[in-house]
């Protein structure tokens, strides 16, 4: 049985000035994004797209300033809808006071998607290219966000064995009883995981809307199964069929991503030379 190190979250501080552990796993996010992105400009059907159709790192750097407006604002109001719409609907300008924590990963997909929206539009490049371009760059951010997670001490597990070698005591859930450390579970699963799945699937060429297919059920998938061993919300519980708030939300993702990459099995593989 192990215990929580409590990690100071704050990384630097310099008067006033602190910068949090929380913020930097954000800033980690961001860059591996750009990183693959990059990467991902030499895998097809990319590389072989030419004249208006061609992506480009610019196209990476400006999807990237969209998807981080998407990221934050996205999982911002979905914390405030999905997890506490009652208390933000009477409290609402604590809904901007985003340093108080609270931010919904489902809340933060549907930011991104709108800005995928956007940027298809803008860009005149259709939506599954676009999202079949992102999907399989967004697992390393989920992990440098689990990372965070567990620096800050939230997000703690169910009650383990004292048996279970990586039982984890966290101080701060209030008591002194071992738990699953799901932030780590969560790391490995729909961060890493997922990411070496989804990247090797997507270096070869698929119909469009498969990628994006497999990374909706994927994520559903993972996160469903983390969920058993991470601690529903407090002010929540467990809702009907014994299932959380997370494992809810995950499921029209898993049917989603099911019914996505069935259709897109169906259709022609996109013309290489657009």
């Amino acid at each position: 049985m192990l215990m929580y190190p409590q990690i100071n979250p704050i990384a630097v501080q310099i008067g006033p000035l602190a910068v949090h552990w929380y913020g930097i796993t954000y800033l980690v996010a961001f860059g591996l994004f750009l990183w693959l992105g990059t990467l991902r400009l030499h895998h097809p059907p990319f590389v072989h797209l030419r004249g208006a159709q061609a992506w480009t790192r610019k196209d990476v750097e400006d999807f990237l300033f969209l998807g981080v407006l998407g990221v934050v604002l996205g999982g911002r109001l979905g914390y405030c809808l999905f997890y506490k719409p009652g208390y933000y609907l009477l409290h609402p300008l604590e809904v901007l006071y985003v340093w108080q924590g609270g931010m919904s990963f489902h809340g933060g997909l549907l930011g991104v998607a709108a800005a995928m929206l956007w940027f298809a539009h803008s860009r005149q490049r259709p939506l599954l290219q676009v999202a079949d371009f992102v999907a399989p760059c967004v697992p390393t951010g989920l992990a440098a966000g689990r990372v965070g997670n567990f620096i800050n001490g939230e997000l703690w597990g169910r009650f383990a064995s004292p048996d279970l070698p990586w039982a984890m005591v966290f101080p701060q859930s209030g008591t002194l009883a071992p738990r699953h450390p799901s932030q780590v579970y969560q790391f490995l699963l729909e961060g890493l995981l997922l990411f070496v799945l989804l990247w090797l699937y997507a270096r070869r060429e698929r119909r469009p809307g498969q990628v994006t297919g497999a990374f909706l059920f994927g994520y559903g998938l993972l996160r469903f199964t983390a969920e058993y061993f991470r601690e529903p919300d407090a002010f929540l519980g467990i809702l009907s069929l014994g299932m959380s708030m997370g494992q809810w939300l995950c499921v029209p993702m898993i049917v989603g991503g099911a019914g996505l990459w069935l259709w897109a099995r169906q259709q022609p593989i996109a013309n290489k030379k657009a």
